[in-house]
């Protein structure tokens, strides 16, 4: 072999050690301190990794059914959706079968609350989860309880009667009908018909019957009328003019001519003031009476009225009794003081003997 090739061989063999190692590395990179390494950790890729993935949560759907106690679909109930979070409440209405939904609603704790008329609310609540369909229990909706506020008012006319059915429980002594005194000052105005009920009451009590017997003796005890002459026909004649005079009185003076004039026909008891002031009121009532628009005013109704039974008076008293106008105005006048004298008994004596007497207000001067 030439001496240049022996050379050559030696010298590659020499060079063959140290040129792999070189090779190698210079594959590495260079390693800078303070710098960490961009290949990939196997323990730390896993861990890595998941603190890079967002904490996803699938919205999720809520449903129903609304039905009453029979089992049948109730359209139109009103579901709303409240949330603990405090987002916006969301509200649907059931379709004809009852049923409603809601879509879309983000996972969490949930109440519902079902209204519809005529229905007591009803309140369902649950857990929603990610992504979970929930069904809400078949809802029943009980028929609400009807709390109904009833306000009994009486009208005018009714109260009129109950004032009236109180009246015609007074009598003097338990016994002497005093149906025509009013101790409660504002009573309520009668109205014709009422006028007309009291009047026949008053006619056709046994009381009212008595007393024209008592009447009707003592006149033909005294000869009054001497006409009607005496025994049992006097006394009978004398008895039906004594009750024509009280009924046609009674219906004249306290029904058709108030129920024309618009006037209240009672006594109102004024039980306060003086004594002096009393006894004006009582006497003023003969010839003063209310309105039954509860002004004072003159008692047209008891003047006119002792004027026309006096008028009619003539037509059954025996004819020397018959002094036409002079018996007229005569009877008139005698209805009037007898007004104002059973005015003054009703003030100061009538109460105190009378049961049953309502409770009362003194009337205002």
């Amino acid at each position: 072999m030439p001496r240049c090739t022996v050379w050559l061989f030696w010298l590659s063999l020499s060079l063959l050690p140290c040129g792999y190692p070189a090779a190698a590395q210079s594959q590495q990179p260079p390693i800078v301190p303070g710098v960490k390494s961009g290949l990939p950790d196997a323990q730390g890729t896993g861990a890595s990794a998941g603190e890079q993935l967002p904490d996803q949560r699938l919205s999720a759907s809520i449903g129903g059914t609304v039905v009453d106690q029979t089992g049948a679909a109730v359209a139109g109930a009103r579901v709303r959706l409240t949330r603990e979070d405090q987002s916006p409440n969301l509200e649907v209405l059931s379709d004809d079968d009852g049923l409603f939904s809601f879509a879309n609603v983000a996972p969490g704790p949930f109440q519902l609350t079902i209204t519809s008329e005529g229905f007591a609310t009803q309140a369902s609540s649950g857990i929603l989860r990610s992504g979970e369909s929930y069904v809400v229990p078949q809802i029943t909706l009980a028929v609400a309880t009807a709390i109904t506020e009833v306000r009994v008012v009486l009208s005018r006319t009714e109260v009129a009667q109950d004032q009236i059915k109180a009246q015609e429980k007074q009598r003097v002594l338990g016994l002497v009908p005093n149906f025509y005194v009013s101790y409660v000052p504002d009573a309520v105005p009668l109205t014709s018909k009422q006028k007309f009920e009291l009047a026949w009451k008053t006619a056709v009590d046994p009381v009212t019957f008595g007393v024209n017997g008592v009447i009707a003796g003592v006149q033909q005890a005294q000869n009054d009328f001497s006409g009607y002459g005496q025994g049992a026909q006097g006394f009978a004649k004398r008895y039906g003019a004594s009750y024509a005079d009280f009924v046609t009185g009674t219906f004249i003076g306290s029904a058709m001519l108030p129920s024309l004039l618009k006037q209240d026909p009672r006594y109102f008891y004024k039980g306060s003031g003086s004594r002096r002031s009393r006894i004006l009121y009582a006497m003023a009532n003969s010839v003063i009476c209310k309105g039954d628009d509860g002004h004072w005013q003159a008692n047209y109704s008891n003047i006119l009225g002792s004027l026309g039974a006096g008028g009619i008076s003539n037509l059954y008293y025996p004819a020397k009794d018959r002094n036409g106008v002079e018996l007229t105005f005569e009877n008139t006048l005698i209805g009037i003081g007898e007004s104002a004298a059973v005015n003054l008994l009703q003030e100061f004596f009538a109460r105190k003997l009378t049961p049953n007497v309502p409770k009362y207000e003194p009337a205002q001067p």
